[in-house]
C-alpha cells in the first residue's frame, strides 16, 4: 500500500532550495552519534491534542529519530493520535519522510492554490505586525475553505435545528483524513505489535472514556480519527454501533494509561504537550480566548505526574517495608495484598511542552500556514536535543520514588 507506493510531498512539489534542505537534514541526522540507553523495558512515546501545533511532536520525533531512540509504544490523543498513526504505520527510517509528507499535505487549502512557498515564506519573514496578520488570515482560511487532506466545509452547512445522523452534526467533514490516514499508513503494520499503539476517545452516549489498543483491538483509520473529532467542528466517529468524540474533551493526555500499566515496568516516557498550564495573565479578549485553551487543554500534565510520583513512592516504601517482614508472616492476607501494591519498577519523564510565539493568538490550533507548521516543527526538534543532551537524565531513578521528571523549559531556568 502506501509503505512502498507513495512518494514524499516533498520530493513532488518542493523547490531545489527545499529539497537541499531536506537532504543537508538526513545528511545531519545521519552524523549525529546514537545513544545508549539504560535496560528500560518501556519507551513511550505519550502525545498531546492540539490540532495546528502538533507538528511541534513531528520535530521532538525527528530528535528522538537522529539520536536512535525507538519507542516501543506510542499513545496519542487528537493531533497526537493522527501523528500517532503516521509513526505506527510506517518502518521506523520512513517515519520523519512520513510525518513530513502530512503535515506539508494539510498545510494546504482544501480548495484554490496555495500561495508559492518563497512568497508564503516572505510574507511569515515580514514585520510582526504582517506576521501576525498573515497568519490570522491564514487560521481564518481554514475556517472557510478547510484543509487538503484533512477537512472540508459541509455544503451546505448544517442549521442549528436540522436533524440529521450523529456522523453528519458538524461544521465540517473529515472523510479526506481518513483517505490520507490510508494512504500513508500501513495498518497491518499498526496492528502487527511491533510497537503498542493507543489512542483515547470518549464515547458520545456514555460519556466514558474509552482506550483503543492494539493488544486488543484491530485499528483502523475510524479509531485514530474517533480520538481527533472534536465538536462541533468535527462529528462524532461511529465505531462498531458507537459513537466516539475526541478524547481531549475528558483529558487531553494518555500519560496516566502509559504509567500505570501492568504489570508495570521499568519506563522512559516522552510526553509532548502542546499546552502549556503556565502563562501570563491576559489583558485583551483575544488573549483571554488564547488562554482559556491553555489551562482547558494542558490536562494539568505536572499535577497528572506529581501525583504518578507519590503513588510510585508509596509502591517502593512499601516494597521495603515488605523486605523487613519475617518470612513466616509473609503468607499473610495482608502481606499478599502489599505485595500486588509494591513495585521495584522505575520512571522516567520527559516532559517536552510547547512554547507559544509570540505572533499566535487564540487561533493557533487551526491555523495550518507552512512556515509556522515549520517552526513549530524546528521547536521541537530544539527541546528535544537539547534534553537529551542533559547529562544524567536518561539515567534510572535512584530516589525513594523510583520516579523522576524532566523539563527543558522549567529545569533551565
Amino acid at each position: 500500500m502506501a509503505e512502498h507506493n507513495a512518494q514524499p510531498l516533498h520530493a513532488q512539489t518542493q523547490s531545489p532550495s527545499r529539497e537541499g534542505h531536506v537532504r543537508a537534514r538526513e545528511q545531519e541526522t545521519a552524523e549525529r552519534p546514537r545513544i545508549a540507553l539504560p535496560p528500560y523495558e518501556t519507551i513511550a512515546l505519550v502525545l498531546q491534542g492540539g490540532g495546528a501545533l502538533g507538528a511541534y511532536q513531528a520535530g521532538v520525533y525527528e530528535a528522538l529519530h537522529e539520536a536512535g531512540v525507538v519507542p516501543n509504544w506510542i499513545a496519542g490523543i487528537s493531533i497526537g493520535a493522527i501523528n500517532t498513526a503516521i509513526l505506527a504505520g510506517n518502518a521506523p527510517e520512513r517515519r520523519v519522510a512520513r510525518l513530513r509528507e502530512f503535515w506539508e499535505t494539510i498545510c494546504q487549502p482544501a480548495y484554490g492554490l496555495p500561495l508559492p512557498p518563497a512568497v508564503e515564506q516572505a510574507f511569515f519573514d515580514s514585520t510582526e505586525v504582517v506576521r501576525t496578520a498573515f497568519t490570522a488570515m491564514q487560521a481564518a482560511s481554514a475556517l472557510v475553505d478547510g484543509q487538503k487532506g484533512f477537512f472540508v466545509p459541509r455544503v451546505p452547512p448544517p442549521l442549528p435545528f436540522s436533524v440529521g445522523t450523529p456522523d453528519t452534526a458538524s461544521w465540517y467533514d473529515t472523510a479526506p483524513l481518513k483517505a490520507t490516514l490510508e494512504r500513508l499508513c500501513d495498518f497491518d503494520r499498526i496492528n502487527s505489535g511491533e510497537t503498542r499503539v493507543s489512542v483515547a476517545a470518549v464515547n458520545v452516549q456514555t460519556g466514558n472514556f474509552a482506550y483503543f489498543d492494539n493488544q486488543h483491538t484491530k485499528l483502523r483509520a475510524e479509531h485514530f480519527i474517533a480520538s481527533a473529532s472534536l465538536p462541533p467542528g468535527f462529528a462524532a466517529t461511529e465505531i462498531d454501533g458507537e459513537f466516539y468524540w475526541d478524547g481531549g474533551l475528558m483529558s487531553n493526555t494518555p500519560l496516566s494509561e502509559v504509567v500505570q500499566t501492568t504489570p508495570r515496568r521499568d519506563t522512559l516516557a516522552f510526553q509532548v504537550d502542546l499546552w502549556s498550564a503556565r502563562g501570563p495573565a491576559p489583558n485583551t479578549l483575544t488573549d483571554v480566548q488564547s488562554r482559556i485553551k491553555d489551562i482547558q487543554y494542558s490536562s494539568r500534565t505536572r499535577l497528572v505526574t506529581d501525583m504518578l510520583q507519590h503513588s510510585q513512592r508509596f509502591r517502593h516504601v512499601l516494597r521495603e517495608v515488605l523486605a523487613r517482614v519475617s518470612p513466616e508472616h509473609r503468607d499473610d492476607p495482608w502481606c499478599k495484598l502489599a505485595e500486588e501494591l509494591a513495585t521495584s519498577r522505575r520512571y522516567n519523564v520527559f516532559q517536552l511542552v510547547y512554547r507559544d510565539k509570540e505572533f499566535e493568538g487564540n487561533y493557533k490550533d487551526y491555523q495550518f500556514g507552512l512556515s509556522t507548521m515549520r517552526l513549530h516543527w524546528e521547536s521541537g526538534l530544539q527541546d528535544m536535543r537539547a534534553s537529551l543532551a542533559q547529562p544524567g537524565w536518561l539515567d534510572m531513578p535512584e530516589n525513594d520514588a523510583g520516579f523522576v521528571t524532566h523539563d527543558i523549559h522549567r529545569d533551565s531556568r
